[in-house]
C-alpha cells in the first residue's frame, strides 16, 4: 500500500544563512534544533533521505521548508522564496516518484506570497504550501495576510498550518522559570509549538475566514494541534462567534489531521470521531520524528484501520485533496 507522508522537512544553506543573518537565534531559540546530524537530513535531498524513507516504509515525501521559514524577513524574502521553491522542484524533478513539494512563501509581503503560491502550483506543480504561525507580531488572522488565503482558496491549494515557537512574551510568561535548555523546550516542541499552531488555527475560524473562502482547507500538524481534544468547549463559542455555521462544522469541512511521527492509534482514534476517515492524513515530521526499524510502515499495519479507510490515510484522502488544485 503506498504511503505517503505529508509533513516532512528540507533546510537550504541559504535559509539557514538568512536566518544567522538576521540574528534570529535571539528571538527564536529553536533556529539552534537545526545544526548536526538534523542538519545533514534537512538539507539532503538525495540518496540519505531515500535510504531513510525506504527503510521507514515511506513512499513518497512531500517536502516543506521546515519552520520559522521565512517569517521573520522581509523584502529580501521575495527572491528568496523563489530561489528555495526553485531548488526544491529540481528535486523533484530528479525523484518525480519519490517527491512533491509546498511552496515556501515571503509571507511578510503578502500580494509577492499570493502570486508565489500560484507560480508554484501552476508551474512548478507543487501540492500547497505551509505557513508557520505568526508573521512578525501579527496572528494569521491578520487582514494584510488575506492575499495569501485569497490565492489558496482560489488555487484550492491545501495550506499546512506548521507550529513555531511563540512570542517572546508569552514564552517570558507562561514558559519561563526553569532552566534554559528546559525553558526552550517547554515553550517549543513540550508544548508551546503546538499551542501555538492551534490558536492560529481557530483564530482563522473565529475571525470569519472560512466564512469568507469555504473551499481553503487547512492541515493542522500532531493530530490537531491540541484543538480536537477541545472540541466539545470550543462548540461553546457558537453562541458568541457570530459565525454562519457551529465551529463544529468548520473542523469537518475546512480541516484535515495528520500525524505528524505521533503514532498513537487512541489519537488517531480521536481525530476520527472529530473530523471522519476521509479527512486524516499521513507524515512522520522528518527528520524531527524519525526512527529506524520500519517505524511508518508497522504505524499503519497497527494503526487499527482496515480496508478503504486504511487506504485514504496512508495516500488516498491526499491524492483526492492534490486532484483539487487548479492548475
Amino acid at each position: 500500500m503506498q504511503l505517503i507522508g505529508i509533513e516532512e522537512h528540507i533546510l537550504t544553506p541559504e535559509v539557514l544563512q538568512a536566518w544567522h543573518d538576521l540574528g534570529l537565534e535571539a528571538q527564536d531559540p529553536s533556529v539552534a534544533f537545526h545544526g548536526g546530524p538534523i542538519a545533514g537530513r534537512l538539507m539532503d535531498l538525495a540518496q540519505q533521505r531515500l535510504a531513510l524513507m525506504d527503510e521507514t516504509g515511506m513512499d513518497m515525501q512531500v517536502l516543506s521548508l521546515t519552520t520559522p521559514m521565512l517569517h521573520d524577513l522581509g523584502a529580501e524574502s521575495v527572491d528568496l522564496a523563489r530561489r528555495t521553491n526553485d531548488l526544491l522542484a529540481e528535486a523533484i524533478a530528479r525523484h518525480p516518484e519519490r517527491f512533491q513539494g509546498f511552496a515556501t512563501l515571503p509571507v511578510s509581503q503578502p500580494d509577492e506570497a499570493a502570486l508565489e503560491l500560484e507560480r508554484c502550483v501552476k508551474e512548478l506543480g507543487f501540492t500547497g504550501t505551509m505557513l508557520c504561525g505568526r508573521v512578525g507580531e501579527h496572528n494569521l488572522d491578520a487582514p494584510f495576510l488575506a492575499p495569501i488565503f485569497q490565492s489558496a482558496a482560489r488555487l484550492k491549494a491545501p495550506i499546512l498550518l506548521h507550529p513555531r515557537m511563540p512570542s517572546p512574551a508569552v514564552r517570558q510568561a507562561y514558559y519561563s522559570g526553569f532552566h534554559p535548555e528546559l525553558d526552550v523546550a517547554f515553550a517549543a516542541f513540550g508544548l508551546g509549538w503546538h499551542y501555538d499552531a492551534g490558536i492560529q488555527f481557530l483564530r482563522l475560524v473565529l475571525s470569519g475566514t472560512f466564512d469568507r473562502l469555504p473551499d481553503l482547507q487547512v492541515i493542522l500538524g500532531h493530530w490537531g494541534e491540541v484543538v480536537l481534544f477541545y472540541a466539545e468547549r470550543l462548540a461553546a463559542m457558537d453562541r458568541f462567534s457570530r459565525l454562519r455555521r457551529p465551529i463544529a462544522d468548520y473542523l469537518r469541512d475546512n480541516l484535515y489531521v495528520t500525524a505528524s511521527g505521533m503514532f498513537m492509534p487512541h489519537y488517531l482514534e480521536r481525530a476520527l470521531a472529530i473530523v471522519g476517515p476521509e479527512r486524516l492524513l499521513f507524515s512522520t515530521d522528518f527528520p524531527y520524528q524519525y526512527r529506524s526499524g520500519g517505524d511508518a510502515r508497522q504505524f499503519l499495519d497497527t494503526c487499527g484501520l482496515e480496508g478503504e479507510d486504511k487506504a485514504a490515510f496512508a495516500h488516498g484522502n491526499w491524492l483526492r485533496l492534490n486532484r483539487s488544485l487548479t492548475i
